[in-house]
């Protein structure tokens, strides 16, 4: 995967976590879920949730991420598995994530989960000056004129 791109996603996802996650093993729809960077981690990221809800089985998962301003798009795919380290619970606690549960840290339901990447697909949506003129004229464009893609 190119570094670049993977260092542009990576710091997108830290300023605003919102992902779409679900498992691979079972049909239900991804949902929506808010994923927590740790900078001195490289291809972890991390969601609380509930022990009841769909993704927390764990196991082979797809996350979903789109750019607040859609000059990015990216699908990961990895490992959904229970978070046993009390630190990782601590370091990414707030009073955000506190508001999802009602005992705080010590609720019975709390459930904090690591994602662990395995590949990506990441996209950039970022014209070339070329491309922009192209897209108001309405002459053709080429994919390259309009932002980056890997797959890694």
């Amino acid at each position: 995967m190119s570094n670049e791109l993977k260092n542009k996603l990576w710091n997108k996802m830290h300023e605003q976590g919102s992902v779409m996650v679900g498992l691979s093993k079972n049909d239900e729809h991804s949902e929506p879920m808010y994923a927590q960077v740790d900078e001195d981690i490289a291809n972890n990221l991390w969601i609380y949730t509930t022990k009841d809800n769909r993704v927390a089985g764990g196991g082979n998962s797809m996350l979903q991420f789109v750019g607040k301003e859609h000059d990015i798009f990216a699908c990961l795919r990895g490992q959904l598995i229970e978070e046993k380290d009390k630190a990782m619970l601590d370091k990414f606690w707030s009073s955000g994530v506190e508001a999802w549960y009602e005992n705080g840290k010590t609720d019975k339901n709390l459930l904090l989960m690591r994602f662990e990447l395995e590949s990506a697909e990441i996209w950039t949506q970022e014209p070339s000056i070329t491309g922009m003129l192209k897209l108001s004229t309405g002459a053709k464009v080429s994919a390259s004129e309009l932002g980056e893609h890997t797959l890694a």
